[in-house]
C-alpha cells in the first residue's frame, strides 16, 4: 500500500538534532570501523540483520560493555532458537547498569499521595550492595530466585539489581494481583526470598497487602526469608510473618563496597510470565547479556537517551516496561518512577510530575493518551514541558487521532514514538527513530538487529500490506528457555510451530510504502487469542479459572473486542439450568475476577449466551468468536463441533455500546 505520507508528517527532526543524536554518532563510528557506507537508516538496519554476529560485536564495543567479550559473537547465526550469542563471554548485568551510567543515573519517585524523593547514583549503588550482601547472608546463590510483590518504587529496582549482582534470578508481580494469580507464577519458579511491600495507594485508597503476603507464605514452601518494605506505614508489624525482616533491618550495617559476580552471557536474569492463555502462565527466562545489549540499542540509539536526561514510563512491576525502564540507568539518564492511579486526583497527576522533574522522555500506554483526550485535558496548556523531547507509547496501537492530540495538546516540537514488542523479547520489534520524521498513525522503524517482516497467508514475506509479524534472524534477547520446560517443547510451540526457523509473534503488521521509497509500520493488534486491554496482556485461562468456580456458571468464553482505538474484555457466559445472569451475578463475577486475578482482568461486558462454539476435540474457540463479533470471516468452520453456536454472537446490540 502506497501512501502520500508527506501530508501526514507531524514532526521532523532538525539537521542539528539529527547530527547530535546517538544514532548518528553510532552510524559514523560503525562506518569507520567496518569501512562500509550507511547513507540511510535502511542500509544500517539491513547490515544489522545480514551480519548478525558482526553487528552485535560492534554494539558491545561501542556501548563499552564491562566484561570479557570472548572471540565468538554468535555460534549459530542461522539457527532459531538458540543461536548462542557470545558463548565465551562473561559480564554482570547490574555492574553495567550501575557503572556505565555515572553520577547522573539517579532515581526519582513520586506517589499519587504526593510523596516524592530522589536517590542519588551513590545512594543507589550503596543500597544495592547492602541488599546484595543481605541476600547472600540469607543463603541466596547464583541461579536462586528472588521474587518481588512490589509497587513501582525505588526499592524494587534496588532489589532487582542486588539480585542480579550476585547472579540470582529476579521475578516480580504487582501488588494488585490476587493471590491465586501470584501463586500461578511464583509457585512455578519456587523463590527462595520474597520481597514485598506492606501496601500501596491507588485512586485515593490505602490497600493493605499483609493478608495477601501471609496467604502467599502458606502456599510457597520454597520461601526461606521474607523482606517487608514499609510503604503504607513507617514500621509495619511483621510478628506474624514467618522468617520476616524489615527492609531497613536487612541492609543495616552491611558492606556497601561495589562487588559484582562475573557470569555467562546467558545467565538467567529475569523470569517473566506469559499471559496464561492456554493454562497457567509460561515462565519465560531471559539472559543477562541478551537483555543488556537489547536495552542498550533501544535506549541509547532509538530513544536517544543521554546523561542528564530524565525518562518516565508509567508501569507496574508486572509489566515488562518496568524491567525495560530500570535498564535506562546505564545511559546516565535519571529513571522516574510513579506508583498509583495515573488519573488521580485529576488527569494532571502525571503532567505535574513531568513538569516538576523536567522529563525529557514520557512513556505511557496508548490507552492513557486516549483517556486524557476523552477527559478534554490538554497538558500543554497547563504545564511547562520545555525539556520534553519524546513521548513513547505502547501496549496497544496509538490511533492516528491520538497522534494529532499529542502534537496539538502536549507539544508540537517533540518526537512521538509508538513502539511495539513484548514480554517474550523484553524489548521492541518496532520503535522510534530520532533521525526520521513522525508520520501520523505509524511506527517509525524496525529496531536495529531485528529482521522484521510480514508474512502473508502463504508464509511468504510481503513488501506492503498486512501480514503476520515475524522475525527471520536471531537476536540476543530471545528467551534462554522456559522454566520447567526441560525438552524445550513449550518454547518451540510458543514461537516456532507456525514457521520453521522463524519467530512468530502473533501480531498483525501492516507495511506501508511511502512515495519517497521509505516504509511505515502499523500494528493491528493480536492475531492470536491473547487479550490486550490497555496494553496489558491477559490470558483467557486466568479468567476462566475464576468464573467457572461460580455455581451459576456452566462455562464461559472471553475475547478482546476492538473498541474505541483499544481492546476491551468481553465475557460470555453460559448459565446452568435455572440460573439467571442478573446484575447481582455480574457484580459477583467482576469481584471474583478482580480479587483473584487483577483489576485489569475484569471484563467491560458480561453477556449471556445459550451455547459456546468448540472444536471437535472439545476445546472452546475464542478466535472464531472474536472474528464473528468483529464481523470478520471465520476460517475452518468445519473444524467446529457446533458451528451454529456462532450465530448467537452475530450483531449483539450490547456490543455496539
Amino acid at each position: 500500500m502506497q501512501t502520500n505520507h508527506q501530508d501526514n508528517i507531524l514532526w521532523r527532526p532538525s539537521d542539528e538534532r539529527v547530527r547530535a543524536s546517538n544514532l548518528h554518532h553510532f552510524t559514523t563510528w560503525l562506518a569507520e570501523k567496518t569501512g562500509k557506507d550507511f547513507p540511510t537508516y535502511e542500509s544500517l538496519h539491513q547490515f544489522s540483520c545480514d551480519q548478525v554476529g558482526e553487528f552485535w560485536s560492534h554494539v558491545w564495543d561501542y556501548m563499552g560493555v564491562i566484561g570479557d567479550k570472548g572471540k565468538i559473537a554468535v555460534a549459530h547465526p542461522d539457527r532459531m532458537p538458540h543461536a548462542n550469542f557470545f558463548p565465551e563471554s562473561s559480564l554482570n548485568f547490574a555492574e553495567n547498569i550501575l557503572q556505565l551510567g555515572g553520577e547522573t543515573a539517579e532515581i526519582f519517585f513520586m506517589g499519587e499521595d504526593g510523596r516524592g524523593h530522589k536517590k542519588s547514583h551513590a545512594a543507589i549503588i550503596s543500597e544495592v550492595m547492602q541488599m546484595a550482601r543481605a541476600l547472600e547472608s540469607f543463603g541466596v546463590q547464583p541461579g536462586d530466585r528472588v521474587a518481588a510483590f512490589m509497587p513501582n518504587i525505588p526499592e524494587t529496582i534496588i532489589a532487582m539489581l542486588a539480585t542480579s549482582s550476585i547472579g540470582a534470578v529476579f521475578t516480580s508481580c504487582s501488588p494488585d494481583f490476587g493471590v491465586p494469580g501470584v501463586l500461578d507464577r511464583f509457585g512455578q519458579t519456587t523463590p527462595r526470598v520474597l520481597i514485598a511491600c506492606d501496601g500501596y495507594h491507588y485512586a485515593g485508597k490505602k490497600i493493605d497487602t499483609m493478608p495477601k503476603i501471609l496467604e502467599m507464605q502458606k502456599n510457597l514452601p520454597s520461601l526461606e526469608k521474607t523482606i517487608i518494605v514499609p510503604f503504607l506505614h513507617p514500621a509495619p508489624a511483621i510478628d506474624n510473618i514467618t522468617n520476616g525482616i524489615l527492609w531497613g533491618d536487612a541492609i543495616k550495617g552491611r558492606d556497601a563496597t561495589p562487588r559484582f559476580t562475573p557470569l555467562p552471557f546467558d545467565q538467567p536474569l529475569f523470569i517473566m510470565y506469559s499471559s496464561g492463555t492456554t493454562g497457567v502462565p509460561k515462565c519465560i527466562v531471559h539472559g543477562a547479556g541478551g537483555v543488556l545489549l537489547k536495552f542498550m540499542v533501544e535506549q541509547r540509539l532509538h530513544c536517544d537517551l543521554k546523561p542528564g536526561d530524565r525518562i518516565f514510563f508509567f508501569s507496574t512491576c508486572g509489566w515488562m516496561m518496568w524491567n525495560w525502564l530500570l535498564g535506562c540507568l546505564h545511559t546516565g539518564a535519571a529513571v522516574c518512577l510513579f506508583d498509583g492511579s495515573p488519573l488521580y486526583p485529576t488527569p494532571a497527576a502525571l503532567w505535574d510530575y513531568a513538569e516538576q522533574y523536567e522529563f525529557t522522555h514520557f512513556g505511557t500506554s496508548a490507552k492513557y493518551i486516549d483517556s486524557i483526550k476523552k477527559a478534554d485535558y490538554h497538558p500543554g496548556n497547563h504545564h511547562g514541558l520545555k525539556n520534553l523531547r519524546m513521548v513513547l507509547t505502547t501496549g496497544s496501537p496509538l490511533a492516528p487521532e491520538s497522534f494529532d492530540f499529542l502534537y496539538q495538546s502536549v507539544k508540537s516540537d517533540m518526537q512521538v514514538a509508538s513502539i511495539s514488542g513484548g514480554t517474550d523479547i523484553l524489548g521492541c520489534f518496532l520503535a522510534g527513530l530520532p533521525t526520521a520524521a513522525v508520520v501520523r498513525g505509524e511506527l517509525q522503524s524496525p529496531v536495529l538487529g531485528m529482521a522484521v517482516q510480514a508474512f502473508d497467508d502463504h508464509d511468504k514475506p510481503i513488501a506492503s500490506g498486512k501480514g503476520e509479524l515475524v522475525c527471520v534472524k536471531p537476536f540476543p534477547s530471545m528467551p534462554v528457555y522456559f522454566w520447567n520446560d526441560d525438552d524445550g517443547k513449550k518454547y518451540h510451540k510458543a514461537y516456532f510451530d507456525k514457521y520453521d526457523n522463524v519467530w512468530y509473534h502473533g501480531d498483525y503488521l501492516e507495511i506501508t510504502n511511502h512515495q519517497d521509497g521509505d516504509h511505515g509500520y502499523i500494528i493491528h493488534g493480536r492475531s492470536d487469542a491473547t487479550l490486550n486491554p490497555g496494553g496489558v496482556r491477559i490470558g483467557t485461562a486466568e479468567i476462566y479459572r475464576q468464573v467457572e468456580q461460580l455455581p451459576e456458571v456452566l462455562e464461559s468464553i472471553v475475547i478482546g473486542q476492538d473498541w474505541q482505538d483499544d481492546v476491551r474484555v468481553v465475557l460470555f457466559v453460559k448459565m446452568k439450568s435455572g440460573a439467571t445472569l442478573d446484575d447481582n451475578l455480574k457484580t459477583t463475577i467482576k469481584k471474583t475476577i478482580r480479587d483473584n486475578c487483577s483489576p485489569r482482568h475484569v471484563p467491560a461486558k458480561i453477556i449471556g449466551v445459550v451455547d459456546i462454539p468448540r472444536t471437535k476435540s472439545g476445546k472452546i474457540t475464542e478466535i472464531a468468536v472474536r472474528d464473528t463479533v468483529m464481523g470478520r470471516a471465520v476460517n475452518n468452520k468445519e473444524a467446529l463441533l457446533n458451528p451454529e453456536a456462532l450465530d448467537y454472537f452475530c450483531n449483539l446490540e450490547e456490543l455496539k455500546k
